[in-house]
């Protein structure tokens, strides 16, 4: 048996703002926009490769529109892997993108932490090599 963690959902406030801060600010595909009736759209985006994608979720009520850009508690939620840390560090930082600190070298890699445009805290990564 295969399994595979397909998608991972992510509570916005605007699936074009949302699309717009992925596809333009960190250069991931739009896979999948699909309208589903009432406002509601089945939008999936990715950076590329194998893994994960996100599936935009528009906040639906006050409970999950409190929730968006704090999905889990103000700590890392999601880990931008990357094979060239320096020139993803300085495409993003010169698109606008929000750094919270200066790449650090650790025993896993060199990462920084950034925001998206809803305040959800990231790690680009480019992991050590054997």
């Amino acid at each position: 048996m295969t399994r595979t963690i397909a998608s991972l959902a992510l509570v916005v406030a605007d699936y074009d703002e949302a699309i717009a801060f992925y596809v333009d600010m960190l250069g991931f595909s739009l896979i999948e926009d699909t309208p589903l009736g009432g406002g509601k759209r089945w939008v999936r985006v990715g950076p590329g490769g194998t893994g994960a994608t996100l599936l935009l979720a528009l906040a639906d009520g006050p409970e999950q529109a409190a929730h968006v850009g704090d999905q889990t508690g103000g700590r890392v939620f999601l880990f931008l892997e990357t094979d060239d840390f320096a020139r993803d560090h300085a495409l993003f930082s010169a698109r606008g993108v929000r750094f919270l600190e200066e790449p650090r070298f650790e025993a896993y890699g060199t990462v920084a932490v950034f925001q998206d445009l809803y305040g959800n805290r990231w790690d680009l990564i480019e992991p050590k090599r054997p």
